[in-house]
């Protein structure tokens, strides 16, 4: 591993800095876990989105997603139901080896599929806390990976997970609205159970948590989860009404024809 960790005592031994190196490597090797993690071939999952603002105001969304694992290639479908505002607004995204992910989405309004560029990654997704970046995974080479420790940590449902901790950093701080997200990764699945990212002045601007994992036909199925933006106060949930897995799809969904017949 080419990574080299800056240290500034000078009095340090040798053991020391081989206990340094390693840490990185531990980091590495974590994450690397964490991308590995055991997904269906397919699925399908009734979904509830929560709006929630500052104030308690709330509005929920209904939602059909469909997912797909093939080739090495991840593709998923949100197909929205309701309110009548979002109904019949439909998003693909199909991750791609070696560059950016392909990501469309189809507004009944304008009756037509467009493309989503990579110059609107730092727009919201549909009202949504999460950006269109943070749909993203993002591939390992993309980012320093440096195993802190290792600790508890209990989410906002109360479930309290045994996580390693680790920080990823932007190599190119360019890539990235973050300059770097604090990574709770859970021993027992190796799913990250609680991120918090960290805008460009270093100050926390969003906490996304796993607030239940239910094991689903031999998978560890994130059931519920929430995203909060910490500066303003608004938070989105997304809540599993229904899962099926490794039940076939028609290729036909994972298609721009798709978005815009929903046939």
């Amino acid at each position: 591993m080419k990574r080299t960790t800056k240290l500034t005592l000078l009095a340090l031994t040798l053991a020391a800095l081989n206990t340094a190196a390693f840490a990185d490597e531990r980091g590495d090797e974590i994450m690397k876990q964490v991308a590995d993690f055991k997904k269906p071939s397919f699925s399908q999952s009734q979904v509830i989105m929560t709006l929630e603002d500052k104030n308690g105001n709330k509005e929920d969304r209904q939602i059909i997603e469909y997912g797909k694992e093939s080739g090495g290639k991840t593709y998923v479908v949100m197909d929205f139901k309701g309110p009548a505002s979002v109904k019949d607004t439909r998003f693909l995204q199909a991750t791609n080896k070696n560059g950016p992910d392909d990501k469309f989405i189809y507004l009944p309004a304008l009756k037509s599929v467009r493309r989503v560029n990579s110059s609107e990654g730092s727009k919201s997704f549909m009202g949504s806390d999460a950006t269109y970046d943070d749909l993203t995974t993002r591939d390992l080479s993309e980012d320093e990976h440096q195993y802190l420790r290792d600790e508890s940590v209990t989410v906002e449902s109360g479930v309290s997970y045994d996580c390693h901790v680790i920080k990823e950093i932007p190599l190119n701080k360019k890539s990235s609205q973050y300059n770097y997200r604090m990574v709770w990764v859970d021993k027992k699945t190796m799913y990250p159970v609680h991120t918090e990212m960290y805008d460009k002045n270093d100050k926390l601007v969003k906490v996304l948590e796993v607030l239940r994992i239910e094991k689903k036909d031999g998978y560890d199925m994130p059931m519920e989860n929430k995203l909060k933006n910490v500066q303003t106060g608004h938070s989105t949930s997304l809540k599993i009404l229904k899962v099926a897995v490794d039940k076939p799809l028609p290729d036909r969904v994972f298609t721009q024809s798709f978005l815009s017949t929903g046939k």
